[in-house]
């Protein structure tokens, strides 16, 4: 009996510990398709792109766009639209733009 009653006061105090676990479980199970959230963010590309080549600029700045979108809405599936492809690039290979707004 008195294994027991420790056993339930050990459970008492760490409860509150249980119930953050069992939150934490219900949180990760929520698929991204039930959460469709759009915001607006600027994406500093002159900082990401600094110190590379001139012929992989462009393509690096794709890169950071991805990664950037990957981090912050916590998804890989992540798909570059046309016209942002086409911003990027509308300067040529060397000279991107150096702020980007973007819609995710």
């Amino acid at each position: 009996k008195q294994w027991y009653q420790r056993r339930v006061r050990e459970f008492q105090t760490y409860q509150h510990y249980f119930k953050r676990i069992n939150l934490r479980m219900s949180d990760k199970k929520r698929s991204a398709m039930t959460q469709v959230v759009t915001r607006e963010y600027t994406i500093n590309l002159h900082k990401r792109i600094h110190g590379i080549g001139f012929k992989r600029r462009a393509p690096r700045a794709i890169k950071e766009i991805k990664k950037f979108a990957q981090k912050t809405m916590g998804t890989p599936d992540v798909r570059i639209d046309t016209r942002l492809n086409k911003h990027v690039w509308h300067k040529g290979v060397k000279n991107v733009p150096f702020r980007v707004r973007v819609r995710l």
